[in-house]
């Protein structure tokens, strides 16, 4: 089964998304011990669809904001800024203990102190996405999407958004839309929810084409059995990342591409980089390497942002991994959450290994 992109589109691909702003200490200190800190808007998904975005593909945000918020000016500023079109709601505040972006404060650690990030996303206006306030049948019959992509932390952020994805997924299955699904298990949007997302989660990983995660992501959001989180090295566990994959495979058979990362951390500033990509009963690889990091959060957004750019763009199979993990690398060299790439070039080059100077 191969991958179909529609040829007749307006939008390479569109995300929908929970906004918010991102404070960062300076200096790589820990949040404790300054008072200065630079903000950025972000949300997982946007830093996917920044790779696409950078490298000129149309691209639009399905999100929803606070009405007359200078927050929500900021974060539609800072969207435009990276050619990402957005669509959604603006929702009345409800008074000063009422609706707001969620923020979080993030760390990015040195050396041997790892990151830290505190999320606050009490009264989180995007966990009010609804369908009834997005015109789907506009936007993927009438004017046409290439691949939505999903995100297993709006799926699970509230009921609301659980319904809203699925009827996304729906929508974009019924009109040729291909549904790529990072499933982005965390265990606190879970508690006391499993069952309910469990049975969301299997039902738009059967709708997907493209399923990412990682050997957490598939085993709890999904129940397909691989190898313990954490445990051995992962070079000498590959066979069981592989197996677990094709348990995955077993279970969504409509699944066309499979992806799961590989992360071997040294220290806050070096990793072990890999992945692994499985397609038409191909597998293919990107082999650990060390990688330098200045900040990791955003690192395997940017590794699917990459991943899908390439089957956007029709690259071949092979080179849908090397592409993806070089976002990935990119997007560690930067202290936004996302990559921002100058063009192609600039990572195939650091797939190459080749940070020569350019003149």
């Amino acid at each position: 089964m191969s991958l179909t992109l529609r040829k007749e589109f307006k939008y390479a691909l569109v995300v929908p998304t929970s906004m918010g702003v991102r404070i960062t200490p300076f200096d790589g200190l820990p949040a404790y011990s300054t008072n200065l800190f630079k903000m950025h808007a972000t949300s997982a998904e946007t830093n996917v669809a920044s790779i696409s975005s950078y490298l000129g593909l149309p691209v639009k945000a399905l999100t929803a904001f606070v009405k007359g918020s200078p927050v929500a000016d900021f974060i539609k500023s800072d969207l435009r800024a990276r050619n990402i079109e957005y669509e959604g709601p603006e929702v009345p505040q409800g008074g000063p203990w009422g609706y707001r972006h969620q923020f979080n404060i993030a760390d990015s650690g040195f050396g041997l102190r790892g990151p830290r990030v505190h999320n606050d996303r009490a009264g989180e206006v995007g966990r009010t996405l609804n369908v009834k306030d997005f015109d789907l049948d506009r936007l993927f019959g009438k004017e046409g999407v290439q691949i939505v992509h999903l995100s297993g932390l709006i799926a699970a952020l509230s009921p609301e958004t659980s319904q809203f994805c699925l009827e996304v997924a729906r929508f974009a299955k019924r009109h040729g839309t291909l549904i790529s699904f990072d499933l982005n298990y965390r265990a606190s949007f879970w508690k006391e929810r499993e069952e309910e997302l469990h049975a969301a989660f299997t039902e738009i990983a059967s709708l997907s084409d493209i399923l990412i995660g990682n050997e957490e992501d598939y085993q709890l959001c999904l129940g397909v059995k691989g190898p313990e989180a954490g445990g051995e090295n992962i070079e000498e566990t590959i066979d069981a990342f592989k197996g677990m994959i094709m348990n995955a495979k077993k279970a969504f058979p409509n699944v066309t591409v499979f992806a799961n990362t590989l992360r071997e951390v040294v220290s806050a500033n070096e990793h072990l980089w890999g992945a692994i990509v499985y397609e038409n009963e191909n597998w293919h690889e990107a082999p650990l390497r060390t990688i330098n990091v200045m900040d990791r959060i955003g690192g395997g957004d940017g590794f699917v942002g990459g991943l899908l750019y390439s089957i956007l763009t029709g690259m071949e199979p092979e080179k849908w991994v090397k592409f993806a993990w070089a976002s990935g690398a990119l997007a560690t060299t930067f202290l936004t959450d996302y990559a921002q790439p100058a063009d192609e070039a600039m990572i195939w080059s650091i797939w190459e290994g080749n940070a020569r100077v350019r003149r």
